[in-house]
């Protein structure tokens, strides 16, 4: 089995500028993604990544993996990593198809969505409900929905719908939404968004599709008429397939200001840190810090 200086498992934000960072560096290294784009490439309207005073998440992936691709890049997509094993001078990134050694690692493995853990939730997947506003949104058009969440990620998705849909229904189960105020200000000021706070969502309701959801308000239960369901309630790290390795009670990674983990040798950047602010331009800066300490990393190996 070859051996590379790294590899970078995820090719979301983080994981793509690694690469470009490691291509520019002449590091033999290999990439292992499921996909290509991560989480940005779920996201809407973009108007804070420097550069773009608007652009779409798919858009903003598209430029990113044009760029990394004016490199010669060993990719494996479509491998998700189920273990890694190893320590000090060599790793073993393990798939269920195959297995590749590196004297280093980057984890950008980012997040998943999370689930509401409801009645009916499992069994209108994809028939009415879903994770996603960017990738499902237009099946929706002149539809009535619920978007479930109260942060950016909820906002982003009432964004989406508010342009398309009948009747959005914004559900919160705290006693105000969060998020970015502008955003904010925007579902506010739409005469078709609803917002209910401090409301639960009890279950998904449906034959073959969704068409209500029962939710929890005020310490009564009430049915809204809705035809499409969106679960934005936060995320969960993707860092089941390493253990040993210091993390937070979230399951986030713990990482030091040089992206180093509590293991020598493996790094992670992104979402699937701990790193406090989830944006895309945050996890690009970390993606290239996260290479550049590999570097060093690596000089200091080769001169010990």
């Amino acid at each position: 089995m070859d051996m590379y200086d790294l590899i970078i498992i995820g090719a979301g934000p983080a994981g793509i500028t690694a690469a470009v960072y490691a291509a520019r560096k002449k590091m033999r290294f290999l990439m292992v993604s499921k996909d290509v784009g991560g989480q940005a490439a779920w996201s809407g309207d973009i108007e804070n990544y420097t550069g773009y005073q608007f652009i779409s998440g798919p858009e903003l992936v598209h430029k990113f993996e044009e760029h990394m691709r004016t490199y010669s890049i060993d990719l494996k997509e479509g491998e998700a990593v189920s273990g890694i094993l190893g320590s000090g001078d060599s790793f073993t990134v393990q798939t269920q198809t195959s297995g590749w050694q590196s004297k280093t690692l980057i984890i950008c493995s980012g997040k998943r969505s999370r689930e509401l853990g409801v009645s009916g939730e499992r069994e209108f997947r994809n028939r009415g409900l879903t994770y996603c506003a960017t990738c499902d949104g237009p099946l929706f058009s002149g539809k009535d929905v619920a978007v479930i969440g109260g942060g950016n990620s909820a906002l982003d998705a009432a964004l989406q719908m508010m342009r398309i849909a009948r009747k959005v229904y914004l559900i919160n189960n705290t006693a105000g939404l969060e998020g970015d105020a502008v955003m904010r200000e925007k579902v506010a000021q739409s005469p078709i968004v609803t917002v209910v706070n401090d409301a639960r969502v009890v279950s998904v309701q449906g034959e073959k599709m969704v068409s209500g959801l029962v939710i929890d308000h005020g310490g009564k239960q009430r049915l809204l008429g809705v035809q499409g369901v969106f679960v934005e309630i936060g995320l969960i790290p993707n860092s089941e397939f390493i253990s040993g390795i210091e993390k937070n009670p979230l399951g986030e990674i713990i990482v030091d200001k040089y992206n180093q983990t509590s293991i020598p040798g493996i790094f992670a950047a992104g979402d699937v840190t701990d790193v406090p602010e989830k944006q895309i331009i945050i996890a690009a800066g970390e993606g290239s810090k996260a290479c550049l300490s590999v570097f060093r990393y690596l000089a200091k190996q080769s001169s010990s």
